[in-house]
């Protein structure tokens, strides 16, 4: 894509190597760090994922004023299969330059590339709520945290490890990095909205590759089930609280919790607030339907802390996206899907059943009319286009549409994207 001159003379165009620093000081200066240079890791993770074109820049008078940053990745969607998406980061405007359309003018250009390189959808996590609806993108998944009060959850104070006859154990860093991408790639594989890890996400979070002081040493434990098959592992930090009285008041902070079979998150989250001195849990990034709660003897012991919409999906590719997920229910539906740009937008007819779909343009009249947004949204089978219609959001062409999308595009358990890029 070739960009128009603007009148400002602001030259908007991928970066090259030699300028990275300057990006990077307008990365940090987009997102309120005062500092000439963010911590270490965070530079040197940027620098090493550095992919040429991939990375924008806005510069007026050979000052980097505003960046973008686009990355492949792989989504997991209904049923199982991956689609190659375009995953935007490092998004900033420098408060000197805004409502100028250099956001405007860096997304057009990425997501006309990522459509020319054939990926369905393009993803983010939003900083703002605000902000990318324009642009297409819709919240896909939602996100919680829980703090788990352990002395109220009910487990037995001399809980020794699980009953199903399975096993933890804790293990090192470079034991985390042979079990865990096989572990990941199982657990995606079953979950919407997951995405994958590259070996310098394993790295990083092992400590295998450091750049800088941040990273935090932390304990790692892994679960085997009764016939020895490793089927969870988890990350986890804890601090050292004894408050005024001399007493313990540890909280373990969760990294992460993969866990590929119901009992291994059992195991783990049970384990977890077992731990001597520990009086609090932290559950980090979980799905909002997890079994958390309910895996306590007490799940009042688990309050929510933090509930938010997480992943963002723009769709790219309306036949291809409808096309590669699954349906549990079987009909028709056409859809008009109002574009926020040129790339995407039209009518389409999806037939869906449990042996496969098919998704065509269409001149026929149209069921339900959705913004591409919204579509993104009902796409991972996480929201209602019942409860987008009450809101006004989708419009129903033909009574009982949107009922009727429910049926065919809604999961029994949510999208789930536990990653944060």
């Amino acid at each position: 894509m070739t960009p128009t001159p603007r009148a400002d003379g602001i030259d908007i165009r991928p970066i090259t190597e030699a300028e990275f620093d300057d990006w990077l000081r307008a990365v940090n200066t987009g997102f309120l760090r005062a500092s000439a240079v963010s911590d270490e890791e965070r530079e040197e993770r940027r620098r090493r994922r550095f992919v040429p074109g991939r990375y924008l820049g806005a510069f007026d008078g050979g000052r980097c004023v505003a960046t973008f940053r686009s990355f492949d990745q792989e989504l997991t969607v209904v049923g199982g299969a991956t689609v190659p998406a375009d995953a935007v980061s490092g998004v900033t405007v420098t408060a000197t330059h805004r409502r100028r359309g250099l956001l405007s003018s860096m997304m057009a250009r990425d997501l006309a590339a990522a459509k020319e390189r054939g990926d369905v959808v393009a993803t983010l996590i939003a900083a703002e709520y605000p902000i990318y609806g324009r642009y297409g993108f819709g919240p896909a998944t939602w996100t919680a945290e829980w703090t788990v009060d352990v002395p109220r959850t009910g487990l037995d104070a001399r809980w020794a490890g699980p009953a199903d006859g399975g096993r933890i154990d804790l293990v090192d860093g470079e034991e985390v990095r042979k079990l865990g991408p096989e572990l990941h790639d199982r657990l995606r594989r079953t979950q919407p909205g997951m995405i994958d890890r590259d070996e310098l996400w394993w790295q990083l979070e092992t400590g295998a590759v450091r750049f800088g002081p941040s990273w935090k040493p932390r304990f790692f434990a892994v679960y085997r089930s009764a016939s020895g098959e490793v089927e969870g592992l988890a990350a986890y930090e804890v601090d050292d609280n004894w408050g005024d009285a001399k007493q313990p008041l540890n909280t373990a902070t969760v990294n992460w919790l993969t866990g590929v079979t119901p009992a291994a998150e059992r195991a783990l989250w049970q384990y977890l607030c077992s731990i001597d001195w520990v009086v609090k849990v932290k559950s980090g990034y979980r799905a909002p339907d997890d079994l958390l709660p309910h895996v306590l003897p007490d799940p009042r012991a688990a309050r929510i802390t933090s509930l938010a919409d997480w992943l963002w999906v723009r769709i790219l590719d309306v036949e291809r996206a409808l096309e590669t997920r699954t349906y549990e229910g079987e009909g028709a539906l056409v859809l008009e899907v109002a574009g926020a740009d040129r790339l995407t937008g039209g009518r389409y007819r999806l037939d869906a059943s449990a042996d496969g779909a098919s998704c065509t343009p269409t001149t026929e009249t149209a069921d339900l009319a959705v913004g591409l947004g919204d579509l993104g949204a009902l796409w991972l089978g996480d929201e209602s286009a019942v409860r987008l219609a009450a809101l006004g959001r989708v419009r129903e062409e033909r009574a009982g549409a949107a009922r009727k999308a429910d049926a065919l595009l809604r999961t029994s358990r949510r999208p789930w994207c536990p990653d944060l890029f």
